[in-house]
């Protein structure tokens, strides 16, 4: 990275060159583990995330401590409390605070590391109280990305009168884009996406029982909805929605800029 800027400040190498090579780099490899993508988010906006789920947690220690030495930041998914004591040396060991420890998506920056803001506007919604991990990742995601995230949770169709506030307060802001997140049945996104008349992201989750459970019923009701503007993800998928819904609200942000 060093030899390219140098290029550029020579001025042996275009700014739209730099800019093509930087996007280029990173690939750090952590011994035989992982190989991190660490140049993704230079390349398309998008950070990369570890996710936690079938590494030990040594391992996942190891590719945390790595990755802030690169970037200053990590963020890691579906994290269990065995994978949260291991981070606790990675902690001490970078000197960093322990706030959001103890939550199933973790994010570590370094001292030095400064947070962007995009001027993205996110809002997060959840039908019920069980769906708030996967809202979570969402909301991590989008704020990472540099968004300004506004969250209402448990307030599904099975109590619809808890709904229109945060949903009023969300239009107020003028949001850019609506994360909806819901299990059993599925219903609260294709509600929403007869109200509003911005993109939204629906999330099934695998809270749900007996004949489709597990997430499938509420998948497939999405992906029937006869509501339009509506899009779905896969089921339990907080950080693609969030990555989306970033995207999204980032070039909402770049354009109104301009205005």
């Amino acid at each position: 990275m060093r030899e390219v800027l140098e290029k550029l400040a020579r001025g042996e190498i275009t700014l739209d060159q730099a800019e093509k090579a930087l996007k280029a780099l990173a690939l750090e490899e952590v011994g035989d583990l992982a190989r991190l993508d660490v140049g993704r988010e230079i390349r398309h906006g998008v950070p990369e995330v570890v996710i936690a789920e079938g590494k030990t947690p040594d391992d996942v220690a190891e590719i945390a401590s790595t990755t802030l030495d690169k970037t200053g930041r990590v963020i890691i998914s579906r994290v269990t409390e065995k994978h949260l004591a291991a981070l606790e040396a990675v902690v001490a060991k970078h000197g960093l605070p322990k706030e959001g420890m103890d939550t199933g998506t973790v994010v570590m920056r370094s001292k030095d590391f400064t947070a962007r803001a995009t001027g993205g506007r996110v809002g997060i919604i959840t039908a019920g109280t069980s769906d708030i991990p996967v809202a979570e990742e969402a909301r991590a995601m989008a704020s990472e990305m540099g968004c300004e995230v506004t969250t209402a949770y448990d307030v599904g169709a099975a109590g619809v009168h808890r709904l229109l506030p945060p949903l009023k307060e969300m239009l107020a802001q003028d949001v850019d884009v609506i994360v909806v997140v819901a299990g059993r049945e599925g219903a609260l996104p294709t509600l929403l996406a007869s109200m509003v008349d911005v993109p939204l992201i629906a999330v099934p989750t695998s809270f749900g029982y007996g004949f489709g459970g597990k997430g499938v019923a509420a998948m497939m009701a999405m992906l029937q909805s006869c509501s339009l503007g509506l899009s779905v993800v896969n089921i339990d998928g907080g950080i693609p929605a969030g990555a989306v819904a970033a995207l999204i609200a980032n070039r909402a942000a770049k354009f109104r800029k301009r205005d």
